[in-house]
């Protein structure tokens, strides 16, 4: 009786585990100090692209966080209005989201969010709303 249930449980283990591992993780990783953006799927690294951060006088939040909510065409209410999109929302009003300031890319230039070229910024929100957002992580440091 015991080798049975030692069975049961085993081969119950094995049905379960690839419904765990289908839920994907994606986790962009911001490095403020590379002002890169390292796009990882299940552990593999999917992407690395060119970001913009804060620049002096403003803050991009440091820590992990989940993504709360996206907008594909996004306008910020605090800096007139400005376009943001393919906007992934990660604290607060900081987001992931576009950039048509292209020559800046690499180097501190936003108001605190982490802005990317336009092509990366649309394949992330894709990525980010298809995998789902509460399996999307975003890390930020320093």
């Amino acid at each position: 009786m015991r080798k049975l249930l030692l069975a049961v449980s085993a081969s119950l283990c094995l049905l379960v585990q690839p419904m765990v591992a289908s839920a994907s993780n994606l986790v962009a990783s911001i490095s403020i100090s590379s002002q890169t953006m390292t796009v990882t799927q299940n552990g593999i690294v999917k992407h690395r692209w060119k970001v913009s951060t804060a620049r002096k006088g403003y803050v991009t939040p440091l820590g992990n966080y989940r993504a709360k909510w996206a907008s594909k065409n996004h306008r910020s209410r605090k800096y007139d209005n400005a376009p943001m999109p393919y906007a992934i929302f990660f604290h607060g009003g900081y987001a992931v989201h576009a950039t048509y300031d292209l020559k800046r890319l690499g180097r501190p230039a936003s108001h605190g969010c982490v802005r990317l070229h336009p092509d990366n910024a649309a394949r992330f929100f894709s990525m980010a709303t298809h995998n789902g957002l509460k399996n999307t992580k975003i890390i930020v440091t320093r």
